[in-house]
């Protein structure tokens, strides 16, 4: 059977042979690869062991580095700490030394004075002692000084006191008018120095024109046969025109002109206005001639108005009444002494601004008081009283403030000045008034003052001549040198000054000035 299908005849062992040689080598090769893997895995055990030692090594060299920097660190920190206290230590200890020096010098110093002032007690103590004992002996010296006085001169201690305080009372009176002359010199100079630096600055700056008008106007006519037409049949348009300009017509032997007289210098202007108007149409009759004088009026009314408006422009006034604004055109053909009103009121209204600007005080307020402080000559001629009280009155019905009102009452003196913008008022008027050539004096009333000035003068006791020199501007006073001593003389000034003040009017101010001299004369023979 295994011949037959193997193709031969085969025993056991041919088959066992094979199976066992199988085995046998199955089993060396699974002991081969058990034994290479141990040896492999046991090799990379080991490695591994290795690994890990040495990892340990280098942690632990690691650990034992960073352990010995962390100590050396910590000792550098301890011993930084140490020294900083070491010396914040040292300097408390020195600042304490230098306070303790400090105090110990503070103490001995404080004992020197101690000493130093025990010393001055005990010293002044002496001196006090000395003195009382002093003045004992000398009030002794002095009773008896006293009575050997009495005894040598026969008079008592009350007598010779009355004569001492005499003589006392005179040399200071003396001492007191010469002290008195002092300062007021002194102030004087200062106050003139102020003064005039203020006014003439003032002047300087209020170039106003000034124009010096008369009670007549002149009328220029092309030919003398024009008196003739202007007379008319009877005398009838001379007549009309008067009539209805209320201003006189004076036609004498004056060639070629009309001379218009009158008071009221808007009526005057009205009157000129139109009769030019007649010449220069040739028309005249009483018909043309009223309607002539309307038209003047009118014109007149414009002219007025354009004056006052051109008045406040040039002084930079605003918010005044157009009443006001009306009375102040009227000024323009009212005079005063021969000086313009409205050219005047304009020049004070700069003057006292100016002067309010350099000491700082109220500007608009005192040119606005300036302009308005003769408002009242505007209608004088027509409302009784003093032009003062009527501008005041003016005033206060178109409701011009307080300030104003009393710089208007106050700038002749008439009341009291209540702001210094009423006291520049009062200085400009006075400046523009007094400025030479600004009024006109009649030759009646200039002498008439000059004599009242002597004449005053003359009424004091001891006063030898006086003369009004300079216009009035000054007087001389020349006094008996036996009569008035040299303090006599500046009381005497004084109250020649109250006297001029309150006798006499008039403009700008007067010098007075008290002359003593003393002359010793012999002859040689």
């Amino acid at each position: 059977m295994f011949r037959y299908i193997f193709g031969g005849v085969l025993t056991l062992w041919d088959i066992l042979i094979p199976i066992i040689v199988g085995v046998v080598c199955g089993a060396g090769g699974w002991f081969g690869g058990y034994w290479y893997r141990r040896n492999i895995a046991e090799a990379k055990v080991a490695k591994a062991e290795d690994a890990v030692k040495q990892m340990i090594d280098a942690a632990q060299k690691r650990a034992e580095t960073i352990k010995k920097e962390t100590i050396l660190e910590a000792k550098e920190e301890v011993y930084k700490l140490k020294s900083e206290n070491e010396r914040e230590n040292r300097e408390r200890r020195n600042e304490i030394q230098r306070s303790e020096r400090r105090l110990l010098q503070k103490e001995e110093l404080l004992d020197k004075k101690i000493e130093a002032i025990e010393q001055r007690e005990e010293n002044a103590v002496k001196k006090q002692k000395e003195i009382e004992a002093s003045e004992a002996e000398i009030n002794e010296m002095k009773a008896r000084q006293l009575k050997e006085l009495e005894t040598i001169s026969g008079m008592s201690m009350d007598e010779a006191k009355d004569i001492l305080l005499e003589s006392v009372e005179h040399d200071a009176r003396h001492e007191a008018a010469l002290m008195l002359r002092e300062i007021e010199q002194k102030t004087k100079e200062e106050a003139d120095k102020r003064a005039r630096n203020i006014v003439s600055l003032a002047i300087q700056r209020c170039a106003a024109d000034h124009v010096a008008e008369t009670t007549v106007s002149v009328v220029a006519l092309p030919n003398d046969e024009m008196k003739g037409r202007i007379i008319g049949r009877e005398g009838r348009n001379i007549r009309t025109l008067e009539t209805a300009t209320g201003v006189d017509l004076i036609i004498d032997d004056t060639p070629e002109a009309v001379i218009l007289s009158g008071f009221d210098p808007v009526r005057r202007e009205v009157a000129r206005i139109a009769l030019e108007k007649l010449i220069m149409d040739g028309r005249i009759h009483p018909g043309r001639i009223e309607e002539m004088v309307e038209k003047a009026r009118k014109e007149v009314d414009v002219q007025i108005r354009e004056a006052g408006e051109q008045a406040i422009f040039e002084c930079g006034i605003h918010g005044l009444h157009h009443e006001l604004v009306k009375l102040l055109g009227r000024l323009k053909y009212r005079t005063s002494y021969g000086q313009n009103v409205l050219k005047h009121s304009i020049e004070v209204s700069h003057l006292a601004g100016i002067m309010a600007a350099e000491i700082g005080a109220n500007v608009t307020l005192a040119k606005r008081a300036g302009l308005l402080h003769d408002i009242g000559k505007a209608i004088d001629h027509e409302v009784e009283g003093p032009h003062v009280q009527i501008g005041a009155d003016v005033a206060k019905k178109y409701r011009e403030n307080n300030q104003v009102i009393n710089a208007i009452m106050a700038h002749h003196g008439d009341v009291e000045p209540a702001t210094v913008e009423a006291v520049l008022v009062q200085a400009a008027d006075a400046i523009s008034a007094a400025r030479p050539g600004a009024r006109r004096e009649t030759l009646e009333n200039y002498i008439k003052r000059l004599e009242k000035l002597e004449e005053i003068a003359n009424s004091f006791e001891g006063v030898d001549k006086s003369f009004a020199i300079q216009a009035g501007r000054e007087i001389r006073i020349i006094v008996k040198p036996e009569n008035v001593n040299d303090a006599d003389t500046i009381i005497m000034a004084k109250e020649i000054v109250k006297r001029i003040e309150t006798e006499l009017e008039y403009p700008g101010q007067i010098k007075v000035n008290v002359i003593r001299e003393t002359r010793a004369v012999e002859f040689a023979k």
